[in-house]
């Protein structure tokens, strides 16, 4: 019987298949998945800002994009995956409010986004799907076994990247 671990905001964790992954509210932040195709190892970070550098108070990890990839790639090779295989998916990042600005306060999705692209790059993890930016929150639920990176959205159907 397989077992759903949930993921908080501004944490992360592991799990082997069949278990399933999962977090809420995804809004401008970002559920990064990693996978391990072949010993089905995954994991789930969910990131609130792009980069711990520029606060002061950074002591937790998984709440940053550059640290929480990096801690999360630390977690699942631990747990048996192969670093060399691993593979990414992420989701959010949104735009949640209802106006357009140059503020980098406002911009803190599409930040995020770019943090998250770029930290997975210089780790040579490729992404093999996204679905980020617009403007709603997200749940998503992410299954090792297959690498289904399933999103929830209000008032939208259930899809899976």
């Amino acid at each position: 019987m397989s077992v759903e671990i949930k993921v908080g905001m501004a944490d992360l964790n592991v799990c082997v298949s069949p278990d399933r992954i999962t977090t809420l509210g995804l809004g401008s932040c970002v559920g990064i998945a990693l996978r391990d195709p072949v010993t089905k190892i995954g994991g789930l970070a969910h990131i609130m800002l792009p980069d711990s550098t520029t606060i002061r108070n950074n002591s937790n990890i998984p709440k940053f994009a550059d640290t929480g990839i990096e801690e999360l790639v630390k977690q699942v090779t631990r747990k048996g995956a192969n670093r060399s295989r691993l593979v990414a998916k992420i989701a959010g990042g949104a735009q949640m409010f209802g106006f357009n600005s140059n503020s980098e306060m406002v911009r803190v999705g599409e930040r995020n986004v770019q943090a998250t692209k770029k930290k997975l790059a210089e780790l040579h993890i490729p992404i093999l799907a996204e679905d980020t930016g617009k403007n709603f929150g997200r749940t998503v639920i992410f299954y090792p076994e297959t690498g289904d990176f399933v999103i929830r959205a209000v008032g939208k159907q259930e899809y899976k990247i």
